[in-house]
């Protein structure tokens, strides 16, 4: 018999996951590895070799870490799954005019649904995956937390998980840091784990190239959206480009444009397929509306509340002031400018290192003269 009880971990073939699954394996745990094959390379049309979770050698990895501690291992194909909803979405929210986060919505509709189902089909109380970060449950509410290792810290991609999924699950990496996890895999001689490089490319766009992959993936597009207008704010047109989807807030580099000073994209207009441009300053926002929201430190808000809000994965986050609007949607006030509001992006708040919640950011504006 475990001491603890049987245990579902998500391995992708990474150090933190594998470190994840030893840690609880030598904590007492009956561990039961799973690695989720949610992307075939072949059908990307990428070019270079295959990396990252869903390679034949990250699966290999995993599963040799299950052989050498002696725990059961299973793969898990979930492409069809994973294909529905986070491809479609990755490619819809492009032909909205919006920037995607797949790896959000991977998490909080796909992973989670996923293991929970075969963690009760294996008789498994909780799953475990190696995210930096922390589990809290206070006042019948469970929330994440900051990892400690504030470069590492992965709350911002689980704001989506459900209170549910939430109680059942154990996030064994969040009080350690990087460092530590290296230092561990090596005193246990997995040096190959210490080696191995990180991926940090979206899976299913494995080289990065995301242009590419909207046009494989829907054909005819690029000459529907070619011929667009580059502008500026007043409407003045400087030039025509490949069209609106491929381009995205924030971005300066691979624009095709050359006006003779760094110029950035501020906002994409797919109705009239104009991408804005302007200087730096441009760019910064006040204020933001977010939809579709998940709250986890507490069951939604009724009054204004002063949080520390994340507008995109390694932004420091902003001081700001929740407003509740209509139901579902709530009204963000930065206290001074944020830089590239992406719509499309998630938008987590927090309380000091708690995740209050997060939704999907709808539109940015500027509060002095408001779009909504």
């Amino acid at each position: 018999m475990s001491k603890h009880g049987r245990i579902l971990v998500a391995m992708s073939g990474g150090i933190d996951s594998s470190l994840a699954a030893v840690m609880l394996h030598e904590q007492g745990y009956e561990v039961i590895g799973m690695t989720m094959k949610t992307w075939d390379y072949a059908s990307s049309g990428g070019t270079k070799k295959e990396t990252g979770c869903c390679s034949l050698d990250s699966i290999n990895d995993a599963r040799s870490i299950a052989v050498e501690l002696g725990f059961p291992h299973y793969i898990l194909d979930i492409r069809a799954e994973f294909g529905d909803y986070v491809i479609d979405h990755f490619t819809g929210e492009y032909l909205e005019g919006r920037t995607p986060n797949p790896c959000v919505l991977c998490n909080t509709h796909i992973k989670w649904d996923a293991l929970l189902k075969r963690a009760d089909r294996l008789d498994c109380e909780f799953i475990a995956t190696g995210h930096y970060a922390n589990m809290q449950f206070n006042d019948g509410r469970h929330y994440v937390s900051k990892g400690i290792d504030s470069w590492k810290d992965q709350s911002y991609v689980l704001w989506g998980v459900s209170q549910e999924s939430l109680s059942r699950t154990k996030l064994p990496l969040g009080y350690l840091h990087k460092s530590e996890i290296r230092e561990m895999a090596r005193e246990r001689g997995f040096i190959d784990l210490v080696n191995k490089a990180e991926s940090y490319e979206i899976c299913f766009v494995p080289d990065n190239d995301y242009r590419g992959f909207l046009k494989r993936r829907i054909p005819g597009l690029e000459a529907e959206v070619a011929g667009g207008n580059f502008v500026y704010e007043d409407g003045t047109v400087v030039g025509k480009h490949e069209g609106y989807p491929f381009y995205t807030v924030g971005q300066r580099k691979g624009l095709g444009i050359a006006l003779g000073r760094p110029v950035f994209v501020t906002e994409v207009r797919k109705d009239t397929n104009e991408v804005v441009l302007g200087d730096l300053p441009d760019l910064f926002r006040d204020g933001m509306y977010v939809s579709k929201l998940n709250w986890q430190k507490y069951d939604g808000i009724t009054k204004p509340l002063e949080t520390v809000t994340k507008v995109r994965y390694k932004h420091d986050g902003t001081p700001a002031l929740l407003i509740p609007d209509e139901p579902g949607k709530i009204k963000v006030h930065f206290h001074d400018g944020v830089n590239g509001i992406a719509p499309g992006q998630a938008a987590v708040f927090y309380e000091g290192d708690d995740v209050v919640g997060g939704g999907w950011i709808m539109k940015n504006f500027r509060q002095d003269k408001e779009l909504f």
